[in-house]
Protein backbone atom coordinates (compact mmCIF):
# COMPACT_ATOMS: atom_id res chain seq x y z
CA UNK A 1 0.00 0.00 0.00
CA UNK A 2 1.61 3.24 -1.10
CA UNK A 3 2.37 5.98 1.37
CA UNK A 4 -0.76 8.67 1.83
CA UNK A 5 0.13 10.83 -0.63
CA UNK A 6 -1.55 8.51 -3.38
CA UNK A 7 -4.64 9.70 -4.83
CA UNK A 8 -6.77 6.58 -3.83
CA UNK A 9 -9.10 8.04 -0.66
CA UNK A 10 -12.42 8.03 -0.33
CA UNK A 11 -14.18 11.58 -0.27
CA UNK A 12 -13.26 13.76 3.36
CA UNK A 13 -16.39 13.85 5.66
CA UNK A 14 -17.23 17.14 7.30
CA UNK A 15 -18.72 17.08 10.49
CA UNK A 16 -20.57 20.02 12.15
CA UNK A 17 -19.01 23.13 13.21
CA UNK A 18 -19.70 25.44 15.87
CA UNK A 19 -22.69 23.71 17.49
CA UNK A 20 -24.97 25.55 19.70
CA UNK A 21 -27.19 23.84 21.63
CA UNK A 22 -30.63 25.73 21.73
CA UNK A 23 -32.90 25.13 24.81
CA UNK A 24 -36.13 23.21 23.33
CA UNK A 25 -34.07 22.38 20.07
CA UNK A 26 -32.23 19.13 19.85
CA UNK A 27 -28.99 19.81 17.83
CA UNK A 28 -26.35 16.66 17.72
CA UNK A 29 -23.60 15.74 15.44
CA UNK A 30 -22.86 12.54 14.19
CA UNK A 31 -21.02 10.11 16.70
CA UNK A 32 -20.54 6.14 17.03
CA UNK A 33 -21.14 4.72 20.54
CA UNK A 34 -20.16 1.63 21.59
CA UNK A 35 -20.88 -0.74 24.68
CA UNK A 36 -18.64 0.96 26.89
CA UNK A 37 -19.24 4.19 25.87
CA UNK A 38 -15.61 5.23 26.30
CA UNK A 39 -14.19 8.33 24.49
CA UNK A 40 -12.21 7.97 21.39
CA UNK A 41 -10.44 10.45 22.24
CA UNK A 42 -7.26 10.96 24.50
CA UNK A 43 -7.45 13.07 27.11
CA UNK A 44 -5.57 16.77 26.48
CA UNK A 45 -6.74 16.35 22.78
CA UNK A 46 -10.06 18.00 23.03
CA UNK A 47 -10.62 21.22 21.27
CA UNK A 48 -9.91 24.46 23.09
CA UNK A 49 -11.72 26.78 20.87
CA UNK A 50 -13.66 29.15 22.48
CA UNK A 51 -17.82 29.23 22.02
CA UNK A 52 -19.34 31.44 19.81
CA UNK A 53 -20.84 34.62 21.22
CA UNK A 54 -24.47 34.31 21.09
CA UNK A 55 -27.10 37.31 21.59
CA UNK A 56 -30.33 35.87 23.20
CA UNK A 57 -32.14 39.33 22.08
CA UNK A 58 -31.23 39.04 18.25
CA UNK A 59 -34.25 39.74 16.30
CA UNK A 60 -33.29 36.99 14.39
CA UNK A 61 -33.84 34.26 16.85
CA UNK A 62 -36.31 32.33 16.94
CA UNK A 63 -37.64 30.09 20.04
CA UNK A 64 -41.07 28.77 21.19
CA UNK A 65 -42.35 31.12 24.24
CA UNK A 66 -40.41 30.60 27.47
CA UNK A 67 -37.92 28.87 25.91
CA UNK A 68 -33.94 30.11 27.09
CA UNK A 69 -30.92 29.53 25.38
CA UNK A 70 -28.18 26.87 26.68
CA UNK A 71 -24.53 27.25 26.77
CA UNK A 72 -23.15 27.41 23.69
CA UNK A 73 -20.38 24.78 22.44
CA UNK A 74 -18.24 24.32 19.56
CA UNK A 75 -17.69 21.43 18.07
CA UNK A 76 -14.51 21.99 15.89
CA UNK A 77 -14.79 21.36 12.08
CA UNK A 78 -13.59 17.74 11.11
CA UNK A 79 -12.09 16.64 7.55
CA UNK A 80 -11.36 13.20 7.01
CA UNK A 81 -9.27 11.71 4.50
CA UNK A 82 -9.18 7.86 4.64
CA UNK A 83 -7.20 5.51 2.62
CA UNK A 84 -9.22 2.81 0.52
CA UNK A 85 -9.28 -0.47 2.98
CA UNK A 86 -8.59 2.49 6.16
CA UNK A 87 -4.62 1.34 7.00
CA UNK A 88 -4.30 5.29 7.07
CA UNK A 89 -6.61 8.11 8.05
CA UNK A 90 -5.84 12.25 8.41
CA UNK A 91 -7.56 14.10 10.30
CA UNK A 92 -7.64 17.99 10.03
CA UNK A 93 -8.99 20.37 12.32
CA UNK A 94 -8.72 24.38 11.97
CA UNK A 95 -6.06 24.09 15.02
CA UNK A 96 -4.83 20.60 14.48
CA UNK A 97 -3.68 17.20 12.51
CA UNK A 98 -3.79 13.60 13.22
CA UNK A 99 -2.41 10.86 11.30
CA UNK A 100 -3.56 7.19 12.08
CA UNK A 101 -2.05 4.48 10.99
CA UNK A 102 -3.20 0.74 11.47
CA UNK A 103 -0.89 -1.37 12.78
CA UNK A 104 -0.79 -3.60 10.41
CA UNK A 105 1.02 -1.17 8.16
CA UNK A 106 3.94 -0.54 10.69
CA UNK A 107 4.62 -3.56 12.13
CA UNK A 108 4.00 -7.42 12.14
CA UNK A 109 1.64 -9.35 14.05
CA UNK A 110 1.97 -9.05 17.90
CA UNK A 111 5.29 -6.72 17.17
CA UNK A 112 6.68 -3.66 17.91
CA UNK A 113 9.35 -3.71 15.24
CA UNK A 114 8.91 -1.54 12.46
CA UNK A 115 8.40 -3.22 8.85
CA UNK A 116 10.81 -2.00 6.20
CA UNK A 117 7.53 -0.21 4.41
CA UNK A 118 6.72 1.87 7.54
CA UNK A 119 9.99 4.34 7.02
CA UNK A 120 8.11 5.97 3.98
CA UNK A 121 5.02 6.44 6.04
CA UNK A 122 6.68 8.28 8.71
CA UNK A 123 8.66 10.34 6.60
CA UNK A 124 5.17 11.58 5.05
CA UNK A 125 4.49 12.32 8.52
CA UNK A 126 8.02 14.27 9.59
CA UNK A 127 7.36 16.79 6.18
CA UNK A 128 3.85 17.62 7.32
CA UNK A 129 5.38 18.23 10.99
CA UNK A 130 7.96 20.42 9.60
CA UNK A 131 5.20 22.27 7.18
CA UNK A 132 3.42 23.24 9.85
CA UNK A 133 6.33 24.02 12.04
CA UNK A 134 5.01 21.70 14.75
CA UNK A 135 6.91 22.43 18.28
CA UNK A 136 4.58 19.47 19.98
CA UNK A 137 3.68 16.24 18.95
CA UNK A 138 1.50 13.64 20.46
CA UNK A 139 2.53 10.20 19.80
CA UNK A 140 -0.18 7.54 20.77
CA UNK A 141 -0.17 3.84 20.49
CA UNK A 142 -3.80 1.59 20.47
CA UNK A 143 -4.73 -2.05 20.55
CA UNK A 144 -7.87 -4.00 20.12
CA UNK A 145 -9.02 -5.95 23.27
CA UNK A 146 -7.65 -9.32 22.63
CA UNK A 147 -5.50 -10.87 25.11
CA UNK A 148 -4.76 -8.95 28.36
CA UNK A 149 -4.65 -5.21 28.75
CA UNK A 150 -1.97 -5.45 30.84
CA UNK A 151 -0.18 -6.59 27.20
CA UNK A 152 -2.01 -4.36 25.31
CA UNK A 153 -0.75 -2.00 27.40
CA UNK A 154 3.00 -2.53 26.97
CA UNK A 155 2.55 -3.60 23.27
CA UNK A 156 1.12 0.05 22.54
CA UNK A 157 3.93 2.26 23.66
CA UNK A 158 6.36 -0.33 22.65
CA UNK A 159 4.64 0.82 18.89
CA UNK A 160 4.40 4.15 19.98
CA UNK A 161 8.33 4.51 21.09
CA UNK A 162 8.80 2.88 17.35
CA UNK A 163 7.20 5.19 15.26
CA UNK A 164 9.07 8.02 17.46
CA UNK A 165 12.37 6.34 16.87
CA UNK A 166 11.65 7.24 13.53
CA UNK A 167 10.31 10.57 13.28
CA UNK A 168 12.63 11.86 15.93
CA UNK A 169 15.85 11.75 13.77
CA UNK A 170 14.20 13.27 10.81
CA UNK A 171 13.21 15.89 12.33
CA UNK A 172 16.14 16.59 14.46
CA UNK A 173 15.25 19.65 16.41
CA UNK A 174 15.80 20.25 19.61
CA UNK A 175 12.55 22.65 19.98
CA UNK A 176 10.56 20.23 19.37
CA UNK A 177 8.87 18.29 22.24
CA UNK A 178 7.45 14.81 21.85
CA UNK A 179 4.40 13.50 24.24
CA UNK A 180 4.44 9.29 23.93
CA UNK A 181 1.14 6.95 25.35
CA UNK A 182 0.72 4.13 25.21
CA UNK A 183 -3.07 3.74 25.69
CA UNK A 184 -3.70 -0.59 25.15
CA UNK A 185 -7.62 -0.63 24.48
CA UNK A 186 -8.50 2.62 25.34
CA UNK A 187 -10.27 4.91 23.31
CA UNK A 188 -11.70 2.33 20.61
CA UNK A 189 -12.34 4.23 17.40
CA UNK A 190 -14.60 0.91 15.70
CA UNK A 191 -16.40 -1.96 17.04
CA UNK A 192 -14.31 -4.61 18.74
CA UNK A 193 -16.79 -7.26 18.10
CA UNK A 194 -15.43 -7.66 14.48
CA UNK A 195 -12.11 -8.16 13.13
CA UNK A 196 -12.34 -5.04 10.60
CA UNK A 197 -12.91 -2.85 13.69
CA UNK A 198 -10.42 -4.17 15.74
CA UNK A 199 -7.69 -3.89 12.78
CA UNK A 200 -9.00 -0.23 13.00
CA UNK A 201 -8.34 0.05 16.82
CA UNK A 202 -5.20 -1.34 16.32
CA UNK A 203 -3.26 1.91 15.33
CA UNK A 204 -0.62 4.51 16.25
CA UNK A 205 -1.64 7.75 15.97
CA UNK A 206 0.10 11.03 15.77
CA UNK A 207 -1.22 14.60 16.21
CA UNK A 208 0.08 17.95 16.78
CA UNK A 209 -1.04 21.73 16.26
CA UNK A 210 -1.08 23.09 12.89
CA UNK A 211 0.19 26.66 11.83
CA UNK A 212 -3.34 28.05 10.17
Amino acid sequence: MPPMTTPARRPATTLLAALVLLAGVHLTAPATAYADETPSVPPGTESTAPPPEIDPDAPGLRMRDGATLAAAKVLPIVSIVESEGGEERREETSSSLKFALQAEVLFGKDSAKLTPEANARIAVIAAEVKKQNATKIRIFGFTDNLGSAAHGDVLSKQRADAVHGVLSPLLASSNITYEIRGYGEQYPIADNTTEEGRRKNRRVEVSFPTSG
